[in-house]
Order: structure tokens, then C-alpha cells, then sequence
């Protein structure tokens, strides 16, 4: 599939990570007529157990993809307690195709699963039929909204449940 490709944990603020945001940010302006995510983000956010921040790296060690997820619970924005969101999930152009977004959602729904989190979720727009596809294919369904675009038309919200980690008796 995607040879030479690995995953490493980093933090949000990692130089590689910054340099995969801008090139987003600069994707989400091409394609929502120069507005930027303007989410707010703190890289405490994406510590782990109550987070993850991944990057893909090339056989080149060159950072081609990244995506994290933070915890979230019951608030005014409309999560829901146990609620882990997707965020920054991005792969370079030249790198498109190959699977990593796929990759790196499995992982980051494995990593949330076990750290107790029951249900995934994730805010994209109408203007990322890529996105939308990916999610739809890998188990996920609309849901209500939340997070900082709740109120925008353009915005999709979308959830999975996590399977439980709890173990029988």
C-alpha cells in the first residue's frame, strides 16, 4: 500500500506539524473563499491519554500527512461527554490517494477507543467532497452540530461510535 510511510506521535507544535497547519489553512482559504479554520487550538489539547497528534512521514522522512484528536465533553458547543474530535486531518497533495488519511483515522479511532472516548467526531465543509467520502466510507454519519462552525451553512458534522474498551467480567 503506502510503502516506506510511518506514523509518528508528535506534538501539535512540532515544526513539521506548523508546517502541514499552514498548508491546510491555505487549502481551507482556496476553497472556502479565504476563510481559514479559525478553530482555537492549543497543542495541551493533543497530550496524550486526553489527545494524539500524528504525522506521516515519507521514506524521505518529509512530513506528507498529519491529523489529530482532542477530547471533548459536554459543553455550550454541542459535544457530548466521551466525545473525541478529529482535527487537521491533511495529506499533501503529491501524497494523495495512497491511503494515509485512512491510515491515520484508524489509528487516531484506536488511540481515542482506548484512552475511554466513545464516540468520534468531526466538523468538515460541503467544499471537501474528498473529506465527506472518506468519513461516509469509514462508518461515519451527519450528526448534529457542534464546534466553532455549528452555525455555518457550509459546515458537515459528522460521528461514529467507538467500540467499548470495557472488558466482561
Amino acid at each position: 500500500m503506502s510503502h516506506g510511510i510511518h506514523l509518528r506521535a508528535v506534538p501539535y507544535d512540532h515544526p513539521d506539524a506548523l508546517k502541514l497547519d499552514a498548508q491546510v489553512q491555505l487549502e481551507y482559504q482556496a476553497r472556502y473563499d479565504g476563510e481559514g479554520d479559525a478553530t482555537f487550538l492549543d497543542p495541551a489539547m493533543f497530550v496524550p491519554p486526553a489527545g494524539l497528534y500524528l504525522l506521516a512521514y515519507d521514506a524521505a522522512d518529509t512530513p506528507v500527512a498529519s491529523g489529530g484528536w482532542r477530547a471533548q465533553d459536554h459543553n455550550d458547543e454541542g459535544y457530548a461527554d466521551g466525545d473525541a474530535e478529529i482535527k487537521r486531518m491533511y495529506v499533501i497533495p503529491d501524497a494523495r490517494g495512497k491511503g494515509l488519511a485512512r491510515r491515520i483515522l484508524a489509528e487516531l479511532e484506536a488511540d481515542a477507543s482506548a484512552a475511554g472516548r466513545r464516540r468520534m467526531v468531526l466538523e468538515t465543509g460541503d467544499q471537501q467532497p474528498e473529506a465527506i467520502a472518506l468519513y461516509l466510507s469509514s462508518g461515519y454519519a451527519p450528526s448534529e452540530k457542534f464546534g466553532y462552525y455549528r452555525d455555518y451553512e457550509s459546515s458537515l458534522c459528522m460521528a461514529k461510535p467507538l467500540p467499548s474498551q470495557a472488558t466482561p467480567a
